[in-house]
């Protein structure tokens, strides 16, 4: 019997901890091939959304993980025409490349997961939550253990202590989170930037510099090691 081909898919990718232990999971399955990481960017600030983490960076972590780099630029603000006619151009481009499958790391939020799956439906391409359901917890606790390292760049205030943002997604940042903050912030409480993971060929060598508020987030600039070195010495 001839074996089902495997399915070739894109991996929603902004920078951060979910999605890069989403790839290590489908990767891990063996069923899926993923040829592609597809982002979007602030085109005003050239960083990524949301996250805030440099273009650069985002560069960086692509060719780390050997992947090419599929992104949408969004202008700031963006109306949500905008966004949404620039995301089907993306999928369009996604089954011209063969695509027939979208991987998201999200966990649990209901109305995310039923957003992406409209607006895939009826393309050919299907939508893959490899984490989907498991205890977030657990989750965090096997990204630490399987050598992922992530630091946090954005915190919403109102969900999290600001001074989250900079530190290492470690043991003792799990340990500090106050109790109704998710150990994954997958309601949004913060997001991270990975900098080693078992994907990643190299790590990225970074270190934080400036932490700041704008528009009701806290924010801590990544930089690349020798960016900050530089920076230092002028």
């Amino acid at each position: 019997m001839t074996p089902a081909p495997r399915r070739k898919a894109w991996l929603s990718w902004s920078s951060g901890k979910d999605c890069a232990w989403a790839l290590h999971e489908i990767r891990s399955g063996g069923e899926v091939d993923v040829v592609g990481l597809v982002t979007t960017v602030n085109s005003t600030a050239n960083r990524v959304s949301m996250h805030g983490v440099r273009r650069a960076l985002l560069d960086r972590q692509a060719a780390s993980l050997g992947l090419p780099l599929h992104v949408i630029e969004l202008p700031d603000p963006c109306p949500n025409d905008v966004y949404e006619t620039r995301m089907v151009a993306a999928v369009d481009a996604a089954r011209r490349d063969g695509v027939n499958a979208m991987i998201y790391g999200d966990m649990f939020l209901e109305d995310v997961r039923a957003y992406r799956e409209q607006a895939l439906a009826g393309t050919g391409i299907e939508p893959l939550f490899p984490l989907w359901g498991k205890p977030t917890g657990e989750v965090a606790r096997a990204m630490l253990a399987g050598g992922l390292r992530a630091l946090v760049t954005c915190v919403d205030p109102r969900q999290a202590p600001p001074e989250l943002a900079g530190r290492w997604f470690d043991e003792q940042l799990l340990a500090d989170l106050p109790a109704q903050v998710d150990p994954c912030g997958e309601n949004g409480e913060f997001h991270t930037f990975v900098a080693q993971g078992p994907q990643f060929a190299t790590a990225l060598d970074v270190e934080v510099g400036e932490v700041v508020e704008r528009g009701g987030f806290v924010f801590a600039d990544v930089l690349p090691r020798e960016t900050a070195s530089r920076q230092t010495d002028g």
